[in-house]
């Protein structure tokens, strides 16, 4: 694997850390309120009984979905639903504002251990599906590897994908508090990380767009340079802005994760 190639999908992995660290630490808070009536020993295990349900779940639908990956129809799905999570959030944020703080303390209502655990493992499924799309609209543009196909998607893209996967349940249970915290100082950070989230989906979209059955756009677009430095400079764009434009929080809200 030459020098390039291997620069890229470093490239890639680290955005995708930045991004699933981001998305963890939002969803580390639901995850939190969820579990917090719980006795502090009932809580842990609760969050290792999820986490390790989500973790069987991400690998298994990571197969699945390198088999379908290539299916314009699916990258199409994938692409509305990152853009349509992306513009919901944000416009919940804006819109209702505290408002959503409410909702979410309405989640700690008391629930027996097992009914928690279910509940937690639920939510890590679906937190599971944004990460994984999020991971393959970034990783599906990604050239091709030397190294053997899993499943029906090649070898390193498909180690990339997993290791976003991994690395945002490692965050989500371990490093969730640090960007917590981050999150609480620079609330903006929030709302750049799911325009990113829509921007992906943008990027994903270009992708089927560019699909040889469709043919809407030149097929080699998707994989040219012009575009590829297009879509990085939109991105570090959007991080630097979340980060520069957003008010400095002093107060931090602790959450025991």
């Amino acid at each position: 694997m030459d020098f390039t190639l291997l620069l890229e999908y470093g490239w890639v992995l680290l955005i995708l850390v930045a991004l699933e660290g981001l998305l963890a630490a939002d969803n580390a808070l639901v995850l939190a309120i969820m579990v917090k009536h719980l006795p502090e020993e009932d809580r842990k295990k609760a969050l290792f009984y999820g986490l390790a349900g989500a973790l069987v779940f991400r690998f298994a639908s990571l197969f699945v979905i390198s088999f379908l990956v290539d299916v314009w129809q699916v990258q199409a799905i994938g692409a509305l639903y990152l853009i349509f999570m992306a513009a919901n959030h944000i416009l919940r944020k804006v819109i209702k504002g505290k408002a959503e703080d409410k909702n979410e303390m309405d989640l700690k209502k008391s629930s027996g251990f097992w009914t928690t655990v279910l509940k937690v493992e639920l939510a890590d499924i679906a937190f599971a599906v944004d990460s994984i799309l999020a991971a393959v609209a970034m990783a599906v543009v990604l050239p091709d590897t030397p190294l053997p196909n899993i499943g029906g998607l090649d070898g390193g893209k498909f180690l990339v994908i997993f290791a976003g996967g991994i690395i945002g349940l490692v965050i989500m249970r371990f490093a969730a508090n640090q960007f917590v915290k981050l999150l609480a100082k620079r609330p903006g950070l929030e709302i750049a990380a799911f325009t990113i989230v829509g921007w992906v989906g943008v990027k994903l979209a270009v992708y089927t767009l560019s699909h040889p059955s469709l043919a809407i756009l030149n097929e080699d677009f998707a994989h040219s340079t012009e575009w590829k430095v297009s879509f990085y400079l939109v991105l570090v764009g959007i991080a630097a802005a979340g980060w520069f434009l957003s008010k400095e929080q002093r107060e931090t809200k602790k959450v025991n994760v």
